[in-house]
């Protein structure tokens, strides 16, 4: 596999086919554009982006499917994005604190995800930064100093009983994350696009890693 060299309006292009086409006619006319546009390119942008990290941070590196679980039955068989991520292995990939970057025919995501944590997981991260305050609201100011994002997430419509009020921008959370999102643009058409993502995601490797360290509430 050579190195990333970007994707192409070509890229797009068929990720907008897939939106307006999703039916397994169009995608077979068109998989060797999947491929070569899409797929292989990702693939190498993972191998540049986050194997490296993956070694480091003992966690795998993921290039997702652009086919829907077939045992569903889905109406709509294949996925408008394509993305990759680094995390720990798991049967669900969403809770497990995630680096990604996402490409969509209209979008394209980078930074941290925590998509679908299980309740008692988000009631240790709770008991965590309660008991660490000041630790947590300096990781956060980190974070946010390093890369422009804050960390934040969906919110539950009741207010939970907080014991530090410093704490609710994350106490009443119901999952997690800090990315961009920018609209398709030049850069994506870059071989520079790869040091844009890794200057990304490395700076959020202390929110990934403190996150890695939540144990679920009994």
């Amino acid at each position: 596999m050579g190195s990333f060299a970007g994707f192409t309006p070509e890229t797009i292009d068929f990720l907008w086919g897939i939106r307006f086409q999703n039916n397994r006619e169009w995608f077979q006319a068109h998989k060797q554009m999947y491929l070569q546009e899409l797929y292989r390119p990702m693939q190498a942008l993972a191998q540049e982006v986050l194997q490296p990290l993956a070694r480091e941070l003992d966690c795998v590196c993921k290039v997702s499917r652009i086919y829907k679980d077939a045992r569903r039955k889905p109406e709509r068989p294949y996925k408008e994005s394509l993305w990759i991520c680094l995390r720990r292995d798991a049967a669900w990939w969403g809770e497990e604190p995630s680096l990604f970057f996402e490409l969509t025919p209209d979008a394209s995501r980078c930074g941290f995800l925590l998509w679908g944590p299980k309740p008692a997981w988000m009631e240790g991260f709770r008991q965590t930064i309660a008991a660490h305050p000041a630790a947590f609201q300096a990781l956060a100011a980190q974070v946010e100093r390093d890369t422009g994002l804050a960390v934040t997430g969906d919110a539950y419509r009741r207010k939970k009983p907080c014991p530090d009020e410093t704490l609710r921008p994350w106490w009443d959370l119901k999952n997690l994350w800090a990315y961009t999102e920018r609209p398709i643009d030049e850069s994506l058409f870059s071989p520079d696009l790869a040091g844009q993502v890794r200057t990304t995601l490395r700076a959020l490797t202390p929110l990934f890693t403190f996150c890695q360290t939540i144990r679920p509430a009994d």
